[in-house]
């Protein structure tokens, strides 16, 4: 990166930028020491930038790209990173996860894919409540491990914010090993796919080994053609997160000395939740003032005018790459739910990048209280959406998905076939069910049939 692509912190009085400072906030934490506080973010505004601008600007392009139809997004990692979990075993398997994933959706879309990890930052959940009771005993909900501890007592459930601090850090070691695995040969096509043939290869499916079969074909044609495939052996990896804790983002938002325009480098890429999308609220008026894309999250009960309002909230200009729309429908709502949205926005004349989450709208609770979600229902999910948007003329452009590198029991069904005894055997989230290793692959030659339009 050129010197003046480094950003310089924003000032502390902020202008425009602390103006969320007075509109409502939700799903914030209630901080018990505001001079901790105050200490934290000072000494965040002072560290180095986790992401640099230019890299942002190059996001901003390739997403443009997926919303043309050029590309394509994939947009995978864990519901909510913690501290222990941020090892280079634990951030190897993930990001071999994505890779593995996109190799198969590449093929299947005939484009080029994005791959942006839901990592180095992910370290923030919303909570459906501000306490939680266990036995008479009632403590502050946990918020993530930027916020509070899982364990259940006091002292760990307290919200400390010296742990943004440490968020920061922990995110600024998972993406050097991010890069470090992306540019230095872990990312080679051939082993990528060699990780795939070994996948196919623990599978009783056929149509998985006929489309691992056609790759190899491929890539024994580029071969034989001379392609450099030493030009293959690193790739462009971003890093997302939901921007939930506005102390923390306010705090890492940086002028660029190239530009003099903010950006927010704690991720290149950040999106509002289901639970902070208030047009007129906090969380919209921030992020509606940084350079970077931004993704907001669409559940069923969104309507057309709450679309519209929000594109115009935070892309006034119109400006490819810089709005995503995450639709999270719910597999029995999305061919009901989605057309008038983007309907609605095709008609306005805007080109959002509309990428699906098909986790959160499938989650369920079991009789014996495990929360959990269906495989089949998140592949239907990602049906409906292909489907919705080819009848509609627009662009199915990406997948957001949560998943682990690890072989973990926590979503129903699979090539494992995973049922409701199996759940408890390796049940390892502290939020979200996700996707194991295997599933996410599966969903991947899946996606790639619909990608090619069967």
């Amino acid at each position: 990166m050129p010197v003046d692509d480094v950003p310089g912190p924003a000032p502390l009085t902020g202008g425009g930028l602390d103006a969320h400072r007075d509109l409502p906030r939700v799903q914030q934490p209630s901080w018990p020491d505001a001079a901790a506080l105050d200490r934290a973010t000072a000494e965040l505004s002072t560290l180095p930038p986790l992401v640099f601008a230019g890299e942002v600007d190059r996001l901003r392009e390739r997403l443009a790209e997926a919303a043309q139809g050029r590309a394509f997004l994939l947009q995978g990692g864990d519901c909510a990173e913690t501290f222990a979990d941020a090892t280079a075993d634990a951030i190897r398997r993930r990001v071999k996860t994505v890779l593995q994933m996109a190799v198969v959706l590449t093929y299947g879309a005939s484009l080029p894919v994005v791959k942006m990890g839901r990592m180095a930052g992910q370290f923030a959940k919303p909570r459906s409540s501000d306490d939680e009771t266990r036995d008479g005993v009632t403590l502050p909900a946990y918020r993530g491990d930027a916020v509070n501890g899982f364990a259940f007592t006091e002292q760990a459930r307290t919200p400390d914010p010296q742990r943004l601090v440490k968020a920061y850090h922990t995110a600024a070691s998972t993406l050097n090993l991010i890069r470090a695995f992306t540019s230095g040969g872990f990312a080679d096509l051939r082993q990528v796919h060699e990780w795939n043939r070994g996948f196919v290869g623990n599978t009783a499916t056929s149509r998985y080994g006929e489309l691992a079969g056609e790759i190899d074909r491929a890539m024994a044609f580029m071969a034989a053609c001379g392609a450099d495939f030493d030009a293959l052996r690193s790739v462009e990896m971003f890093s997302s997160h939901e921007a939930l804790l506005l102390d923390y983002e306010r705090a890492l938002t940086r002028i660029d000395s190239r530009t003099q325009l903010p950006y927010d480098v704690s991720a290149h890429f950040l999106w509002i939740g289901e639970r902070t999308r208030q047009v007129d609220g906090a969380h919209v008026d921030l992020l509606s003032r940084v350079r970077n894309p931004v993704g907001v999250k669409l559940g069923p009960t969104t309507t057309p005018e709450d679309a519209l309002a929000l594109a115009d909230k935070l892309d006034p200009e119109r400006e490819p790459g810089r709005l995503t729309f995450v639709t999270r429908m719910g597999a029995a709502r999305i061919r009901e739910a989605l057309p008038p949205l983007v309907r609605a926005v095709a008609d306005a004349g805007r080109t959002p990048l509309w990428i699906c989450d098909p986790m959160h709208g499938n989650t369920f609770t079991t009789p014996s209280g495990v929360k959990t979600r269906r495989f089949d229902e998140v592949v239907d999910e990602v049906r409906g959406f292909f489907e919705v948007h080819r009848a509609a003329g627009t662009v199915p452009g990406g997948l957001h998905i949560e998943l682990t590198g690890d072989d973990v029991t926590e979503v129903l069904g699979g090539v494992e076939d995973i049922d409701d005894a199996a759940l408890a055997t390796r049940y390892e989230t502290l939020c979200d069910p996700r996707l194991n290793h295997q599933q996410s692959l599966e969903l991947a030659f899946l996606a790639a049939d619909m990608l090619r339009g069967r």
